[in-house]
């Protein structure tokens, strides 16, 4: 059963920090590429963030520094540490997964390289 459910947006001010977590079936949490995307309004989906199942961890550059992507094998969850956080990061931010394939590449930022989505969850940053 592939299963991907976000929690912990909300809203806060610039500079603040949220943690988001993405509660996974143990089948979906199993696959290869597990990655964090948002998308603002009239923008496109952007991948963010990526871990593989070796623990290998890939970062978007406008969140590099600020962002950390993470998994609890214990608790098959994948969680996104947000710091630092900043108007323009203000979006809908997904989970999603992937056995893999396009997501091992270069490509591991674009949508259409992951089959399995989260449902979403909003976050907003205030000036």
């Amino acid at each position: 059963l592939v299963q991907l459910v976000e929690s912990g947006g909300g809203s806060v001010q610039a500079g603040g920090s949220l943690r988001l977590s993405c509660a996974a079936s143990l089948y979906t949490y199993r696959r290869n590429c597990m990655g964090w995307f948002r998308q603002a309004p009239g923008k496109e989906r952007e991948g963010i963030a990526v871990i593989y199942s070796d623990g290998t961890t890939i970062y978007a550059d406008p969140v590099k520094g600020r962002f950390t992507i993470s998994k609890d094998n214990a608790k098959l969850t994948l969680y996104l540490q947000m710091n630092s956080l900043q108007p323009e990061d203000t979006a809908m931010y997904y989970c999603a997964a992937d056995p893999g394939g396009s997501c091992l590449s270069d490509r591991w930022a674009s949508a259409y390289s992951y089959t399995d989505w989260g449902q979403g969850t909003q976050v907003t940053v205030s000036s």
